[in-house]
């Protein structure tokens, strides 16, 4: 496993379904943050695409182009709905469930944006992602220095940005199912950016 116990560990141990209860209909990075994100989108998504945007919120950062479906996962109802560009959608606390109610190579692409600090269990939910993609299919994970730090595992704490898509790159790695693995760095604006984008095999 990537982490020990110790580095799954979050300062606020509470439930997470209480602590995002109530919709934060904000964007967590800068302008430029999100126009590199839809842009890496736009290089690695084809029209078509069958898309699982997991930890999304009401606002998913997709290219203006038309997908056969787009369907989101995450913590709170009301963001999802209000999300314009999901077909479906559905709530589910991945620390408790990290298994996902999709069927096996249902997708062309699995995006998480910002979110992965969250995960406990990344391990699992990775090798789900592995799970749902098609063989060739592509994963692209972006990561902020931004974060809610009493929720953020304690792994994420004390690395650097390169150590932490280091981090996102052993998750991918350590399902055995990923490939052609790259990191894309930029600083557009106030955030700096990291995207990591892996191929299923």
């Amino acid at each position: 496993m990537v982490l020990n116990d110790a580095e799954r560990g979050k300062l606020d141990e509470r439930d997470d379904d209480a602590f995002y209860a109530e919709p934060r209909l904000v964007t967590h990075v800068d302008a430029g943050f999100r126009a590199r994100l839809t842009a890496l989108y736009d290089e690695v998504l084809t029209a078509g695409d069958r898309v699982f945007d997991a930890m999304s919120s009401h606002v998913s950062h997709l290219p203006d182009r038309q997908f056969d479906r787009v369907v989101g996962h995450g913590m709170n109802a009301t963001e999802l709905a209000g999300n314009d560009r999901l077909d479906d959608w559905f709530v589910q606390n991945l620390n408790e469930t990290p298994t996902l109610p999709l069927d096996d190579a249902a997708f062309d692409a699995v995006t998480c944006a910002v979110s992965v600090q969250y995960l406990q269990r990344p391990e699992v939910v990775f090798a789900e992602f592995a799970r749902v993609l098609t063989p060739g299919g592509v994963l692209v994970v972006s990561v902020s220095d931004r974060m809610f730090p009493t929720k953020a595992v304690r792994a994420w704490w004390d690395r650097s940005m390169d150590e932490r898509a280091d981090l996102v790159v052993a998750y991918a790695e350590s399902t055995g199912q990923f490939a052609d693995t790259r990191v894309v760095t930029d600083h557009p604006d106030r955030d700096p950016f990291v995207g990591i984008v892996a191929r299923r095999a």
